[in-house]
């Protein structure tokens, strides 16, 4: 056997191939032996999982980076927040609107002083009734030292306070003031009229917030205690619409009005009557005349005095006067009478019949 033919059969026991070359008498085998074969099988095998290996791990290394890169994120985030509260600035984005509405907060103490009488003491609860952001205390025992009320109003938080204080049993004098810095202002209540006496046709709902009326002579600038007053009456009877007791509706007006030196105080009921807007008496009412305006809180300087103001002690004592000049005037007229009259002559005969 020659050597092609070894080659051969070699080349066809390996599963090799085998051609003839043309022009020559000779068969030439070209085989790949079976350790070459096995030996590139096993390489791109190898190669495959060395290229599924690096993917996967290209992978597993894209997905730590990402998760390293969102920590660095966050913290690079929990750091400008740290910096941005410290600056009073945020980097987070446009800062909220955090600006805190105004509330109107009013509350009013009412009380009243030792000695007074039935009328006053249901004017004292008509308006009681008539302000749900008032609070009723019991009765001062001091009428000097009112600067108390200041301490008493902080203690329950009121920024207002209405004191009655009764003189004699007749006289009232009301006492509005803005505690506890000012100003406030002395008043001598006249013509009290209560609910219970009026007893008018109009009502309102308990609780319900009111609509205050001044009139033109409020805004009057040859007269500035009257502005001062205004707003003083807007703290002191105009409910808050926060306040926890009112009742959500609008059903009575409070009017305002200077007659003279005197200002009257009217409560009416607002009802549609016809398809037009009519005002119908509740009550209370009363009349105020301005005594005095302080700098402080029933205390502190003098704003305004009123010249035309008299006392109503001086007024009585005027009153027993024209009484006692009453009786002496006609007393005086019995003495001339009988100064005037003509004494008769004598009758003779007077002693007959005895």
């Amino acid at each position: 056997m020659t050597k092609a033919a070894t080659a051969t059969r070699a080349a066809t026991a390996s599963g090799g191939r085998h051609f003839f070359l043309r022009g020559t008498g000779t068969t030439t085998a070209t085989t790949t032996t079976t350790t070459t074969a096995i030996s590139t099988t096993t390489t791109r095998s190898t190669t495959a999982e060395d290229d599924d290996a690096g993917r996967a791990a290209a992978a597993a290394s894209g997905e730590s980076s990402k998760r390293k890169g969102g920590k660095k994120a966050a913290a690079a985030a929990r750091g400008d927040a740290k910096q941005g509260k410290g600056n009073g600035k945020s980097n987070l984005g446009p800062k909220p609107d955090r600006t805190k509405v105004s509330k109107n907060k009013q509350r009013v103490l009412i009380l009243s002083s030792r000695g007074t009488t039935q009328r006053f003491r249901h004017l004292l609860n008509d308006l009681h009734a008539l302000m749900p952001h008032s609070k009723r205390e019991s009765k001062l025992d001091t009428k000097t030292k009112l600067s108390v009320l200041n301490e008493l109003a902080a203690d329950i938080q009121c920024n207002n306070c209405i004191f009655f204080d009764v003189r004699k049993n007749q006289d009232l004098y009301m006492w509005m003031s803005r505690t506890p810095s000012g100003p406030s202002v002395k008043f001598l209540v006249q013509g009290v009229h209560t609910m219970d006496e009026l007893r008018m046709t109009g009502n309102c709902l308990k609780g319900s917030r009111p609509i205050l009326s001044f009139d033109q002579h409020f805004d009057d600038g040859n007269r500035p205690h009257l502005p001062l007053l205004r707003e003083l009456f807007c703290q002191v009877f105009g409910t808050p619409r926060t306040s926890r007791k009112i009742k959500p509706f609008i059903d009575h007006v409070l009017t305002f009005s200077v007659v003279g030196e005197q200002i009257f105080f009217r409560n009416y009921q607002a009802i549609e009557k016809e398809g037009q807007m009519a005002l119908v008496e509740i009550g209370p009412r009363f009349n105020l005349t301005i005594m005095r305006i302080f700098s402080g809180s029933f205390l502190g300087a003098t704003l305004y005095e009123n010249p035309k103001f008299v006392s109503p002690n001086l007024v009585r004592r005027e009153q027993r006067l024209a009484e006692q000049l009453k009786y002496f005037n006609r007393v005086k007229a019995t003495m001339e009478r009988d100064q005037r009259a003509v004494p008769l002559p004598q009758d003779e005969l007077s002693d007959v019949f005895r």
